[in-house]
C-alpha cells in the first residue's frame, strides 16, 4: 500500500461494512493517519505491510501484518502479527487476504502469524466475540458477529481471550475490601500524576507497567517513546486525580490511569473533525462531560502479585479512581482489557461488581 489514495481506501473499508450497524463508531481519521504514520512510535521497532481488496474500484476488505522486532526479543519465537482486518462474510476473499498476509510474514523468516493486533499488543487487539450490542470504548475494537467463524476457516485457532468488564463507580465497598483498605492505610500513600515532574512520573509509570506485565500473554514492553507519547496525549484530555500511583514504604508500586470515553464525544461525527468536529468533541469533553470511562492502564508490581498485599494494593488504586469518576458524574467504568486466565483480577473486580460485557479472541497459526 503506497500513497495517500491508497491509506484512503483502506482507512474507508470499515465505513460500507457497518453501515447499517449503530454500534460502530467510527474512528477519527486524523488519529488512524498518526497511528499509521511511518514517525508513530511503534514503527521505531516494527515494520508492516498492509493490503484492500476491490470490487471493482470499491475498496471492500482489508488486512495487515506486522513484524514487532521487541516481540521476538521478548518472546524469543520469530512470530509475525496480522490485524486491521474487516471484511464481508466470504470465506474466499478473506482466504485470499490471509494468504497474501502470510506469504509476507513468511518471507520475512517468520514462522507464526497471531492477531489480530491494531498494530501492537500496547494498542487495539483482539477479535470480538460476545457483546456486539453494545458500542465499544475508546481504543477497543468493534467486529462483525461472523469474524470468528471466518478467521477459523482460515486455519486459526484461539489461543487466548480478553475481557472487558463494566462497573458502576458508585459501588458499595464488599466488607473483605473495607478491612484490606484500613490494613494498607498506614503503608500506602496515593497521589496523583505530577506535572512539574511529569518526565519522572511517566517514566516511573511505564517501569512499573512493564513490570506488571512481564510474564502475561504475548507482553511486549513499552517504549520510553511510546509510553511518552500516550502518556502526554491523555494529559491533554484529563485532569491529574485521573492518574493514581500507589506508593509502598516511599515506593511507587502500582497506578492506574481513569480515561473519559471519547467515542462518546466522537461517535456523531463520523470520523471527520473538520470543520466543526473539533468544537464538538472539545465541547463535549470539557464542558459536558462523558458519563462513561475506561480505565486502559493499570499495574501492581510483579513481586507482589501473588502475596496477601497485592490485591489489597490493586483494590487501593481502583477504589481511587472510582472516586475520579464520580466526581466527573461517570456513570459507567470499563475496566478492558483483562486476561481472561488472570483469575486474581478478575476476581477483584467482580467482587465489587464488575460484570463482563464484552470478549475477544486472540488466534495463531503456523506457517509452514
Amino acid at each position: 500500500m503506497q500513497g495517500r489514495k491508497a491509506l484512503n481506501h483502506f482507512l474507508n473499508v470499515p465505513f460500507a461494512l457497518y453501515a447499517d450497524d449503530p454500534q460502530w463508531v467510527a474512528p477519527l481519521h486524523l488519529e488512524r493517519r498518526q497511528a499509521l504514520s511511518p514517525q508513530a512510535p511503534f514503527f521505531k521497532h516494527a515494520r508492516w505491510q498492509a493490503w484492500t481488496a476491490y470490487r471493482g474500484t470499491t475498496p471492500i476488505a482489508r488486512i495487515s501484518a506486522q513484524i514487532d522486532d521487541l516481540h521476538a526479543v521478548q518472546q524469543g519465537e520469530q512470530a509475525g502479527y496480522f490485524g486491521l482486518f474487516e471484511c464481508p462474510d466470504d470465506p474466499n476473499l478473506a482466504a485470499q487476504l490471509f494468504s497474501t498476509a502470510e506469504a509476507w510474514l513468511k518471507s520475512q523468516g517468520c514462522t507464526r502469524s497471531i492477531g489480530p493486533f491494531n498494530l501492537g499488543i500496547n494498542q487495539e487487539l483482539g477479535t470480538l466475540i460476545e457483546g456486539f450490542e453494545t458500542p465499544p470504548y475508546y481504543m477497543m475494537p468493534h467486529g462483525r458477529p461472523y469474524y470468528d467463524s471466518l478467521i477459523q476457516s482460515c486455519n486459526y485457532d484461539g489461543v487466548q481471550d480478553l475481557l472487558a468488564y463494566v462497573m458502576d463507580p458508585a459501588f458499595e465497598i464488599p466488607p473483605v475490601m473495607q478491612k484490606l483498605l484500613k490494613r494498607l492505610a498506614p503503608k500506602i500513600n496515593l497521589r496523583a500524576v505530577n506535572r512539574r515532574r511529569l518526565d519522572e512520573d511517566l517514566s516511573c509509570l511505564r517501569d512499573i507497567f512493564n513490570d506488571a506485565w512481564s510474564q502475561n500473554w504475548g507482553f511486549v514492553p513499552f517504549t520510553e517513546e511510546e509510553f511518552n507519547a500516550i502518556g502526554k496525549e491523555m494529559l491533554l484530555l484529563i485532569p491529574d486525580e485521573f492518574i493514581q500511583i500507589a506508593e509502598l514504604d516511599g515506593e511507587p508500586v502500582a497506578f492506574i490511569v481513569l480515561l473519559p470515553n471519547i467515542n462518546e464525544a466522537i461517535a456523531d461525527l463520523g470520523g471527520r473533525l473538520l470543520p466543526f468536529g473539533w468544537a464538538k468533541v472539545l465541547w463535549r469533553l470539557k464542558v459536558k462531560s462523558p458519563t462513561t470511562g475506561r480505565v486502559p492502564l493499570m499495574g501492581v508490581r510483579r513481586r507482589l502479585h501473588h502475596t496477601r498485599m497485592g490485591p489489597g494494593i490493586a483494590f487501593t488504586v481502583i477504589n481511587a479512581i472510582r472516586t475520579a469518576a464520580m466526581n466527573a458524574g461517570m456513570k459507567e467504568v470499563e475496566m478492558s482489557w483483562i486476561l481472561a486466565d488472570n483469575t486474581g483480577m478478575c476476581n477483584i473486580i467482580e467482587n465489587i461488581g464488575g460484570t463482563t460485557s464484552k470478549r475477544y479472541r486472540m488466534y495463531s497459526k503456523a506457517l509452514l
